[in-house]
C-alpha cells in the first residue's frame, strides 16, 4: 500500500509505503506491518524517484523477512533505497550504494535513511560505488549475503558494467546471490551473454503469487508495467 503526504516547499514529496497483511492489521508474527517513508524530489535524475520494480522487490523481500536477519546486504544503484531500507529494518546489515559521481544522490539516500530513523555510518551504511570501477571502495565492502538491485538494467550501456561488478562480488562471496527486478522495456534486450562471459548463470524467480498470502495484488505493484525477478549466482 502506498500513501502520499503533502508535498513541501522544495519540491519534495514524501511517500509512505506499508508493508503488510492488508486485511489483518495487527502485531503479531504473521502479520506484522512496517512503514516506510521515501521523499522524493521533482529532479532530473533517474535516483530521485521510486520506480515499480523497487516496490516489488522490497515485497519480495518483505515476504522473506525472516531471513534477513544479520544477513549482510549490498544494494546497487540503490536511489531512493526502498528495499535496502526495508532489509535494514528487517534485521540485515546493509551497505546501499549508488554511483560515486553523483554527490546528490548519494545525500538524498542518506536523507532517505534519517526519514526512517537508520543513521548512516550507524544503523546502514551509504558509499559511492560506481559499476564498472575497481575502487577503494568495493574492496572495503567486506563479506556479502545477498545483493540486491531494482531496476537498475534500464539502459543497456550499462550492462555489462553492472555484470562485471557482479561477478567481482560473487566471486570474493561465493555463497552470495544477486536478486534483481526489472522492467520490461525492449524484448531486444538480453543479457545472456554478458552472463556467460563474466562466469554468471541466471534463473527467473516466479512472482505470480507474490503478496497473495498477504492480500496483495501483483498487478496493483506493478501497474501497467511488466517486471520480472532474476536471480544471478556464480556458474558451477
Amino acid at each position: 500500500m502506498t500513501r502520499f503526504q503533502q508535498m513541501e516547499s522544495n519540491g519534495e514529496q514524501i511517500k509512505t509505503f506499508i508493508f503488510g497483511n492488508k486485511t489483518k492489521q495487527n502485531t503479531s508474527e504473521g502479520s506484522a506491518t512496517l512503514q516506510i517513508l521515501i521523499p522524493e524530489l521533482l529532479l532530473p535524475g533517474y535516483s530521485f524517484y521510486t520506480w515499480p520494480s523497487a516496490q516489488v522487490l522490497a515485497w519480495f523481500l518483505w515476504e522473506r523477512r525472516l531471513s534477513l536477519l544479520n544477513k549482510r546486504v549490498l544494494e546497487l544503484g540503490a536511489g531512493t533505497s526502498l528495499p535496502g531500507i526495508l532489509a535494514a529494518k528487517c534485521g540485515a546489515h546493509v551497505t546501499l550504494s549508488d554511483c560515486s559521481t553523483l554527490p546528490k544522490t548519494l545525500q538524498h539516500m542518506q536523507r532517505c535513511c534519517r526519514l526512517n530513523s537508520l543513521t548512516p555510518g550507524k544503523d546502514i551504511e551509504v558509499v559511492g560505488l560506481t559499476w564498472g570501477l575497481f575502487l577503494d571502495q568495493i574492496f572495503q565492502l567486506g563479506p556479502i549475503d545477498f545483493i540486491i538491485g531494482s531496476d537498475i538494467f534500464y539502459d543497456p550501456s550499462v550492462f555489462e558494467d553492472i555484470l562485471v561488478t557482479v561477478s567481482f562480488l560473487l566471486e570474493a562471496n561465493s555463497q552470495a546471490r544477486f536478486l534483481f527486478t526489472y522492467q520490461e522495456r525492449s524484448s531486444d534486450w538480453c543479457i545472456e551473454t554478458l552472463l556467460k562471459k563474466w562466469g554468471l548463470q541466471c534463473n527467473i524467480v516466479n512472482l505470480e503469487n507474490l503478496g497473495s498470502e498477504l492480500g496483495i495484488d501483483p498487478q496493483e505493484l506493478m501497474g501497467s508495467h511488466t517486471i520480472h525477478l532474476l536471480e544471478v549466482t556464480r556458474r558451477s
